[in-house]
């Protein structure tokens, strides 16, 4: 049922908020309501949508391979959402120690950082190396206010879930409880840890347990971003 509710959410929040994307700036009555709808005056339903295309369906909505990554913002809106977020990529270029990709058609940003350079075994507790690298980040995060930021912990399947999914909470929480402290706003981030459930690699064998230990940060437009770029004002 969640992902069904996702994918409804996803599917009204696009049509609304595209439907006005191409027309607006010409005077009919329609595209009159259609600037409604992207200024925020399209009611709970557009307000869901955009939370979903934001990530309010939890992982699903940030993956390149999710939901969300078949129903990324088209149009003019997305190109201009694209483009923002390919210059952010390029600034994130210059940390060290993470892997940067582009997800959601371009629309959206993944950090992975090796868990294995971030923390000592069994521990959340980030290290020098991490921290300087968390510490960039968080000056571009800030530098670009108008994303929101979802960081999601991993471990690979040694210990169980009474272990592993409270291990990965943890880490994923030390890295907000960080990007917080270095001055990038709280309510722009959440974190969730989600255990040995989402493995990359193969868990049998030693590299592929390196691989799965990892904690991931998506970076994905706010609602202030898509609303601008429902307007054409997103520079």
């Amino acid at each position: 049922m969640k992902k069904i509710n996702l994918f409804v959410c996803l599917t009204v929040g696009v049509t609304l908020i595209l439907s006005g994307c191409v027309t607006v700036g010409t005077n009919t009555t329609q595209n009159a309501a259609n600037r409604n709808a992207i200024g925020g005056g399209g009611g709970a339903g557009t307000n869901a949508g955009v939370d979903a295309l934001l990530g309010g369906g939890g992982k699903r909505a940030t993956e390149g391979t999710g939901r969300a990554g078949k129903s990324s913002i088209r149009g003019t809106a997305g190109t201009l959402i694209r483009n923002k977020m390919n210059e952010q990529k390029k600034e994130l270029e210059r940390i060290k120690n993470v892997r940067i990709e582009s997800i959601n058609n371009g629309q959206a940003i993944k950090l992975t950082f090796d868990s294995n350079n971030m923390f000592t075994v069994n521990s959340s507790s980030l290290n020098q190396a991490s921290r300087s690298s968390l510490t960039m980040l968080a000056g571009l995060l800030k530098k670009n206010p108008d994303t929101d930021i979802h960081i999601y912990g991993h471990t690979d399947n040694s210990g169980g879930d009474k272990v592993n999914v409270p291990l990965s909470q943890s880490r994923a929480a030390s890295v907000k409880s960080f990007l917080s402290r270095q001055g990038v706003a709280a309510a722009r981030i959440t974190a969730e840890g989600l255990g040995s459930s989402q493995p990359v690699a193969n868990n049998e064998t030693i590299a592929g347990r390196q691989q799965n230990r990892r904690v991931e940060i998506h970076i994905v437009p706010s609602q202030k971003m898509i609303l601008d770029a429902g307007r054409g004002n997103l520079k």
